[in-house]
């Protein structure tokens, strides 16, 4: 009595810690009330005319019940986890009893995290799992999704994912793939979604049942003496600037997820976990670098090379090899912007190593190992390829052996392109006829591309220095000389139109490197789409790892060929997942998984010729 009615107003609207059965509609007696909870702010009841944004605090904080696990609190905090049942607006009905997941934080509003870490929480029949685990969040509606997921999501309620089965003694023979598929994609924890690790087969067509932690027995003794077998992971990070300069594609999470200093730990919980001798990361932010990412990656044995971008945002590339396993060759940075050259006026970057194998091999083996994130705008086309022939000109330069050959290559990155596209395609066939080709259905990153231009012919000029076959002319031009292909002097004129005026003609595209991709970007069993990234615009896959593969690699995509110096056998790779999987987690960032990319693992074996 006495207050003024706009205080009374604001109480009216508070958190109901004021309710007599605080928010357990069907609990007998009331509760008594935590001592962080403060004075009662109000009157008790409903309060139809809360916030919005209160409203989704409610929903975000209440999960659904999993009877295969149940929680076992001591302490009264468990009955606030209820209070938002008490609302006509909550998404399920009453009464609402309460599950949490192993990773699950109460949120701050509850009151000190100390007092409810002190509360001794048990959860029956919990076990851990061996697989890479993507934990849940509290999203347990289709009405909590973004409008735009809700609306890619409604045609698909009708392919569901691959049920748990029980036996694996009758596996498909026409596949050489061996899954983890002893508990599903979907974990017995219900709402959790894991990633398997699947095994290429190397002389049989039967399945074979592995964990990621068990992984390396599946190599023999007798095979260690005489192979190298390695990990390479490539990872967009997700750079904190770039994450605030385009909040908009992170509406769906929660603001404290979106936290450097929270994201950061994760991020290298990921890396831990995944262990893979050599990191190919993008987005990687100077500052961050310098400061936390290097030092950090150190301590778990990795040299660590980086190349920041060339204008103002201050992100790079980073790759990262495990001392034990390599030694570093050569590194060369690729710088895209050149300011004598219109069309290359983007800061986007390129990194390109050379690594010496340390054990079980022969002196002159080398891998090249290469990491890019090339432009994002679907419009430019012409910058995209032109970045990738710069990229791949550099790779011809570091990669011939003194035979002739190239090493074995990997290529990492964020290529801003999808599966199928013309950019993708020019990757893996090694050729590109762009006469008449849109610039903006070059990256296919727009069902509707709104960039109509026709890319010039030639894409990029001469000055730049680099031939429709993706190497530097210079160079090419001292081979031609060593091998005896020079043309007569006595014939100038002759020689500039024999040489040049195709050059300009053309409009054909090829590079040298037979490359398969790690990845078959859809389910075998379905043909779902599998992502790599998925924020609150879009679920695509624009993340690769490209290799040279041996003659004998079961995985090589058809037309691989073996024009290297050996090549590389693809093991295993780490599955991806769907855009419905993700969004089973709140797609990404999650509050485990702390970027809008997903990581690629793949385990390869040098073969040596």
């Amino acid at each position: 009595a006495g207050r003024p009615a706009a205080w009374r107003r604001r109480a009216e609207l508070a958190l109901p810690w004021h309710d007599p059965l605080w928010g357990c509609w069907d609990c007998a007696e009331p509760v008594t009330r935590p001592p962080w909870a403060g004075p009662t702010l109000g009157p008790a009841g409903r309060h139809s005319m809360l916030p919005r944004h209160v409203q989704r605090l409610g929903r975000d904080w209440i999960a659904h019940w999993n009877g295969s696990q149940i929680l076992t609190p001591n302490s009264p905090v468990y009955s606030c986890m209820r209070w938002a049942g008490h609302y006509r607006w909550a998404s399920f009905s009453l009464p609402v009893p309460a599950d949490f997941s192993a990773n699950w934080r109460l949120p701050p509003v509850f009151g000190p995290w100390r007092q409810f870490q002190n509360s001794n929480w048990q959860l029956d029949n919990f076990r851990q799992s061996s697989c890479f685990c993507l934990p849940n969040p509290s999203m347990k509606s289709a009405g909590e999704e973004p409008l735009t997921k809700k609306r890619k999501l409604s045609g698909q309620c009708d392919t569901a994912a691959p049920e748990e089965e029980t036996s694996f003694i009758n596996q498909k023979e026409a596949l050489c793939l061996s899954v983890s598929q002893n508990e599903g994609k979907h974990s017995s924890k219900k709402g959790t979604v894991k990633r398997h690790w699947e095994y290429f087969c190397q002389h049989t067509r039967t399945m074979k049942i592995r964990n990621f932690e068990n992984q390396e027995t599946d190599q023999s003794n007798t095979e260690s003496e005489t192979k190298f077998d390695f990990t390479v992971m490539s990872y967009n990070i997700l750079s904190q600037n770039l994450l605030e300069d385009n909040s908009h594609l992170y509406k769906h999470c929660r603001q404290r997820l979106l936290i450097w200093t929270y994201r950061f730990p994760n991020i290298l919980q990921e890396i831990k976990q995944l262990d893979a001798d050599v990191l190919c990361l993008q987005e990687v932010q100077e500052d961050h670098y310098r400061t936390e990412i290097k030092s950090s990656l150190e301590s778990l044995g990795y040299h660590c090379e980086y190349k920041m971008r060339t204008g103002r945002k201050p992100d790079g590339c980073a790759i990262c090899f495990k001392t034990s396993k390599f030694s570093l060759v050569s590194s060369n940075p690729v710088e895209f912007f050149r300011r004598d050259i219109p069309l290359l006026d983007r800061d986007n970057v390129g990194l390109v190593l050379l690594l010496q194998p340390r054990l079980h091999c022969e002196a002159n083996a080398a891998i090249c190992v290469a990491n890019t994130h090339l432009l994002y705008n679907p419009r430019r086309g012409d910058i995209k390829l032109t970045q990738l022939a710069m990229l791949l000109a550099e790779i011809a330069s570091v990669a011939p052996q003194k035979d002739g050959t190239f090493c074995p290559i990997i290529i990492c990155g964020d290529f801003n392109s999808v599966p199928g596209s013309p950019l993708y395609r020019f990757i893996k066939e090694g050729k590109l006829n762009y006469e008449g080709l849109a610039i903006g259905k070059v990256s296919g990153q727009e069902q509707f591309p709104r960039g109509q231009r026709i890319l010039s012919i030639p894409i990029w000029p001469k000055k730049l220095g680099i031939s429709q076959n993706c190497v530097y002319e210079i160079k090419q031009q001292q081979k031609e000389e060593n091998a005896g292909e020079k043309l007569e002097a006595a014939k100038p004129d002759n020689t500039q139109e024999i040489v040049i005026a195709p050059e300009k003609l053309s409009s054909k595209l090829q590079h040298h490197f037979k490359l398969s991709s790690v990845y078959s970007h859809y389910l075998p069993e379905s043909g779902i789409p599998e992502v790599t990234t998925c924020h609150s615009r879009s679920a695509v896959t624009v993340d690769y790892i490209f290799y040279s593969a041996a003659n004998d690699d079961s995985a090589a995509q058809p037309g691989a060929e073996d024009s290297f110096h050996g090549g590389l056998k693809l093991l295993g790779r780490l599955a991806l997942l769907t855009e419905k999987d993700l969004w089973t987690v709140n797609g990404l960032p999650n509050e485990n998984n702390s970027s809008d990319h997903l990581p690629l693992l793949a385990k390869f074996r040098l073969i040596e010729r």
